[in-house]
């Protein structure tokens, strides 16, 4: 049954067609960087970034170099979209887009985490069988079918991106509406719009749908009779995440999924009429059928597994950060804070306190003042700083945290030395101080 169900070949029009948009889609993002001053901001202005801990030997280019970066991503996008080598430019674009997001996470963003995983299934998925060059030039490969298992893998993802965040919104502060508040206060500039975000039972619209989307959107779009129902809300709320929150090209993407759950032959006649429809109803167990379904088994268990980390850290992952990333926790908590970092020398006591203007960027100050891992890597930095002057010192820090809103509570232990302190990626910190008791209430 199951080989039936992951190896019928099926119409290949989604696949093709998801090709083309999400190419045009991410060279539009990388070009966009550049543009915007994305870029600029993120990886040429600062004096250092904060890579994810652990890859710190991934570091910007020097000079303007992250622009020509940038700019062969946004190219590898275009190449992708026509399906011009397809495979070189996709591995390409999959590793290059990797390497950005692992060097820098002041602009952590989950769609960038969700560019990464699907360029990464894009690599092994047929995409180039059709209306692309590589097909043109090499008809052997030409192909209207595609295995079902294919389609399965971008929707399982999907539903594990939406039913994960979904979950995550079921917390105090989301369902007595108290974050969506703090959410919109920013944005009642806003011409038109501006004041009826700000109105109370617009907090309890948008709080509601919010979960209800993410909970329910994935089995909408897969039952037939909801389908279209499904796919005008999803419109809305996309294009609402798109001009509210300005996330890039994350909601666009989201509506560009939606192909995956239309009928092959509906795509096709949307956007390939001069195609014939895929017939066929038989189903082929390649020779490496144990190895596709391992891996599928392995990534997915993966996939599942790292939302739900946090649970096996103590403490609140809302006020402690570890176990947050790469977990759909979307949108869920406004963290600001007070923060001091004292430099001790342990040769005669003496210390300063370091001014972060001297150091940091406007957006990296945002970060150190709330999330611990920046505190951490900061405090490194300022050691490996006084030790290629000769000094051995200590870094203290007195941190505040206000969650949402909350009145600033203390977050980091002041007697603990941070620079002495090892960082460990699945373990609590016990220099984090304990969660005050009103996140809670």
């Amino acid at each position: 049954m199951w080989d039936k169900f992951l190896f019928k070949r099926i119409d290949n029009s989604p696949l093709l067609i998801f090709r083309i948009f999400f190419g045009i889609l991410i060279s539009m993002e990388c070009y966009g960087a550049i543009l915007t001053g994305w870029v600029k901001r993120t990886l040429i202005d600062p004096q250092f970034t904060f890579t994810f801990i652990g890859f710190e030997w991934l570091q910007p280019l020097p000079g303007n170099g992250m622009y020509l970066y940038f700019f062969i991503m946004g190219t590898l996008g275009l190449c992708i979209a026509l399906g011009y080598k397809y495979r070189f430019s996709i591995i390409s674009f999959a590793l290059m887009w990797t390497a950005v997001y692992l060097m820098q996470k002041t602009s952590y963003n989950n769609h960038y985490y969700l560019l990464i995983l699907i360029s990464f299934i894009m690599i092994f998925l047929p995409a180039e069988r059709g209306y692309a060059v590589d097909a043109h030039r090499n008809p052997t490969i030409r192909s209207g079918s595609m295995p079902a298992y294919v389609k399965w893998v971008i929707v399982f993802q999907l539903f594990i991106v939406y039913t994960y965040a979904a979950v995550a919104k079921m917390y105090g502060d989301w369902l007595d509406f108290r974050f969506i508040e703090v959410l919109m206060a920013p944005k009642a500039s806003y011409p038109i719009i501006g004041g009826l975000l700000q109105l109370s039972w617009v907090h309890v619209v948008i709080g509601l749908v919010g979960i209800l989307f993410d909970l329910l959107i994935i089995p909408a779009l897969l039952w037939k009779p909801t389908r279209i129902m499904a796919f005008v809300v999803a419109i809305f709320f996309h294009l609402f995440n798109s001009i509210v929150f300005q996330i890039g090209i994350f909601p666009y993407l989201s509506i560009a999924f939606m192909v995956f759950f239309f009928e092959p032959k509906t795509i096709g006649r949307l956007f390939f009429r001069k195609s014939i429809p895929f017939q066929g109803n038989d189903f082929h167990i390649p020779s490496y059928r144990n190895g596709i379904v391992t891996a599928l088994a392995i990534y997915f268990l993966i996939q599942l597994a790292l939302p739900i980390r946090h649970h096996f850290i103590p403490d609140d992952v809302l006020w402690t950060e570890e176990g947050h990333r790469m977990s759909w926790r979307m949108m869920l908590r406004s963290r600001t804070g007070t923060i001091s970092f004292k430099v001790v020398d342990k040769d005669d006591g003496s210390f300063k306190i370091i001014g972060l203007e001297d150091y940091l960027t406007k957006n990296q100050r945002r970060k150190v003042v709330a999330y611990p891992d920046f505190i951490w890597q900061f405090a490194q930095r300022l050691k490996k700083e006084a030790a290629e002057k000769g000094q051995d010192v200590g870094v203290y820090v007195t941190a505040r945290l206000s969650i949402n809103g909350k009145p600033l509570r203390m977050f980091i232990d002041p007697k603990v030395d941070l620079a002495a302190e090892p960082w460990d990626h699945f373990s609590h910190h016990q220099w984090i101080l304990p969660s005050p008791k009103q996140l809670s209430n």
